[in-house]
Parts: structure tokens; sequence; C-alpha cells
């Protein structure tokens, strides 16, 4: 999901959208677009894929724009981001999920992740104050605070406020990167920007924010780095300077970012201090570059690219497979990045729904390389690139349009963890799905004490 300070790149988005669309291809007869597109708010899915159980948002999680987010996990609970607030449900019995808390804490995302008894959420727009009380602000005014927030959830049912810290052009997404020892943490801190006439997002914004959190006393949680991933690179009107995402695999000492209009591999082996490996582009498929996976390996990474800012109907016949798609690249052993491959759903959409690649991470099958994903109103998708030139979904469940005052909705994010893909469908709620199928029921096995997407781990 894009914020306003993006508006140069959705222009840009918006052009190459139009360029898909006037590709000449055949948009499908209106007998087809019948039987192909299921009717407002009808359910959809693969033979092996069954839904199980839906959280529906509820008070105070229950305005017109009380969007859900992005997803963390740990232990038995699911922590779940929505522009208001956080949701923690008790997930042990994944078929009967419980609400155990719901947090008023408003700012755009909320993306969430948790370490041990901390909670962190990234916000990305200016607010008059760091409290939960407080109001959207303005952009010029030097007060406003936009940042990330921190939270004690030792107590599930009371989470507590401990902390924020003001970054750069706020935070739109986060990624934990453990310190050298168990004592220290560190946040990858993802903005765009840069936003001329303000305070806190200044020009040229071609970096990251680095924040520091002890452990023990996460109240002296602070801004350490502001490492310059772009120096040298020219300005330009069509691309929004920063990074949109980044995911780290710290047992590789590596980390892949999706920065507007670069895809980038960086050296992580002093998180302090991350060097610049690689730096992609794809300027005729990708538009917004948005999130990052590494295969288990450590051999591969797919991007994704989120044309149209998660607002627009790219999965129409009449728009390239190759555009709003993920693009997977092998990593050599010299660690250089090669594009392979692209996918996308092959499942038609309306162009009464904003659809999308969007937040995924791996379902954890040995010896495969498998990836769910959400798409917004595209549903959810698991997908298979093992063999990376030739991805093959496997697997969907899919929702048909919204009701006609609504104008977003669908799957923000899609995870696999301990069994069960969990999605945060933007105004549904939690969606607990169960995946059966020979080839990734091996990954049923599989048993993790915590997931933050963003942060992986080797299974």
């Amino acid at each position: 999901m894009s914020r306003p300070r993006l508006k140069a790149a959705l222009a840009a988005s918006a052009l190459l959208l139009a360029a898909a669309c006037s590709s000449g291809e055949s948009a499908p007869s209106p007998e087809a677009a019948a039987t192909g597109v299921p009717g407002q708010d009808e359910i959809r899915h693969s033979p092996n894929m069954t839904l199980v159980a839906n959280v529906p948002l509820a008070a105070p999680f229950d305005g017109p724009e009380d969007w859900g987010t992005d997803m963390a996990f740990q232990g038995r609970y699911a922590f779940v981001g929505n522009y208001k607030g956080f949701t923690v449900h008790d997930i042990g019995d994944p078929a009967h999920p419980k609400t155990v808390a719901r947090v008023e804490c408003p700012g755009g995302q909320n993306d969430v992740s948790v370490s041990g008894d901390l909670l962190f959420l990234s916000v990305d727009e200016p607010r008059t104050d760091d409290t939960c009380a407080s109001q959207a602000g303005d952009p010029a005014d030097s007060g406003e605070w936009e940042g990330i927030r921190v939270f004690d959830i030792s107590d599930k049912t009371h989470p507590r406020y401990l902390k924020s810290v003001r970054t750069e052009c706020g935070s739109h997404t986060h990624a934990i990167v453990p310190g050298k020892d168990a004592g220290t943490l560190y946040l990858y801190v993802s903005s765009p920007g840069p936003e001329p006439d303000t305070t806190n997002c200044a020009p040229p914004h071609q970096n990251i924010s680095i924040v520091e959190v002890p452990v023990a006393d996460p109240g002296k949680a602070r801004v350490v780095a502001k490492p310059e991933l772009f120096a040298g690179r020219p300005d330009s009107d069509d691309v929004a300077g920063g990074c949109h995402d980044i995911t780290v695999y710290p047992e590789k000492k590596l980390a892949a970012g999706a920065c507007f209009g670069d895809g980038v591999l960086l050296d992580i082996s002093d998180p302090v201090h991350p060097t610049l490996l690689q730096s992609v582009r794809d300027e005729k498929n990708f538009s917004i570059w948005h999130s990052a996976t590494f295969n288990n390996d450590g051999t591969k990474v797919v991007f994704s690219d989120e044309l149209g800012g998660g607002m627009a109907a790219t999965c129409l016949p009449s728009i390239s497979a190759t555009k709003g798609a993920d693009a997977i690249y092998a990593l050599t052993p010299e660690r250089t990045l090669v594009r392979q491959g692209y996918f996308k759903i092959p499942r038609a959409q309306s162009d009464k729904e904003n659809c999308v690649a969007h937040n995924g991470a791996l379902v954890p099958v040995p010896g495969r390389d498998v990836m769910v994903q959400g798409w917004y109103m595209g549903g959810v998708s698991v997908w298979d690139f093992t063999d990376s030139a030739h991805p093959r979904e496997i697997a969907y469940f899919e929702r048909g349009p919204l009701a006609p005052d609504l104008h977003l909705g669908g799957s923000w994010s899609a995870y696999y963890y301990n069994g069960y893909i969990y999605s945060s469908d933007i105004t549904k709620g939690l969606d607990v799905l169960r995946l059966d199928d020979p080839r990734t029921d091996p990954a049923k096995a599989v048993r993790l004490d915590e997931l933050n997407a963003q942060s992986q781990r080797s299974y």
C-alpha cells in the first residue's frame, strides 16, 4: 500500500499501467467474464485449499478505513496490524481462533513485528504526537511525529505502550535484525520520500534508518545510523527515494531491499553498517518495487511489483503477466542477482477488484521453493518456483468483488505458520486456511516459535 508522498511513483505506475492496458491484447467476452469472476463476496478456492475460520474486524476497528494490514506470529498468537491499531489472536486452535486484545493506536500502516516480549509498529504518516491518542497531523509542522512505536507484550491480553522512536520520513515497514548478542536488536526502517516543504522528510532521502533496541531497556531505543543506499543516483520525479521493504536473512548475512526504483542486495555482516552489493532495475516491467523474499537456501530472491500502488485492478487479461507480478532472481555464489522468470496469478479478476502482488513468505517445504502470497482482491495464492523459469500456482483462495461502496479489499498478507495459512484481509478480518496437498504436506512438520516474514530463518 502506498501513501500520499508516493504520488510521483504512482504517476509513473499509472503510465505503465496505461501502456499495459493498450498493448492490444483482447479482453474476455462478457460470457467468459460472467463465469470466470466470482460474484460479490463469493468465495472460490482450489480443491486443496479450505477456509477453516474467519475472525471479522470488530470495534474499535470497524470504521470505513480501519483496514487490516501485516501480521507477525509468536507461539500460539497471531498479531495483526490495522490502520487503527493492532489485534492479538489466540490461534492455539486454528479452527477456533479467539481475539484476546484489540489495541487502539492509530497510524498508517501499523505494520507489526514481534520479538520476545516486544512488539514494534511502523507508523508512516505525520501524527500530532507519538501517543495512541494522536490525530492525523500536518507534514509541514515541525512538531509532528512518525516512526516506530514499541509495546510490551509479556501479557498478551494487555499490551503496554513503552516508547516511540522518530525516524526520517516515518516507517512504512521495518525488519528485525539480531545484534551480535541477545541483548540487542536492530530495526531496519524503510520509508518513502522525499517530500519537499516538510521537516521530517526533506530531500534527498536516499537512505534507511537503523534503530537500536536494548532488549532489557527498550526505553533507550534510538536511531544509530542512516546509511545511504543510493549515493550518486540521479534524482528523478518518477521514482521515490528510500525503500518500501527490506527482508533480512541473518544466517546468510544478507538482506534484499525493494527500494521503489531498484531491487538491492545488501551485506549485513555488520548490522549497523550494511553495504550495497548490487542494485538491479527493471524499468520495462516493474513500477513500484514492493517486497523481497529469499528462498530457504539463499540462492534466489523473489521481488514483487505493486503496480498501481495496491489501488488498481492490474490482474486483467489485458495486462501483461510480467506487470504487477513477481520476478524471480537467481543469487549466484558470487552474490550476484540474475533474473530468471516471472509469476503472476493465472486467474483473471474483474476491473472492480484491486489486485497486484503483495505480501507473502515461504511455505517451508524441504527441498522445494514454495511461496504463499496475498494479492489483495486476487486472494491468496500458493505457487512453486523450484523451476525459476516456469513457476506455477498450485493452490488458491479468493473472494469476489466487494460491495459497490467499498473500493479497497482483499488479502494484504498471507503467511504459512505451523501447519496453516493465515491471511489478513483488509475488510474481512483474519482468515485461517488449510492447505492439503502432497507437494506441500511436508511443511506441516515444521514448527516455529516465532515468525516475522521480513526476518527470515532457515527451516
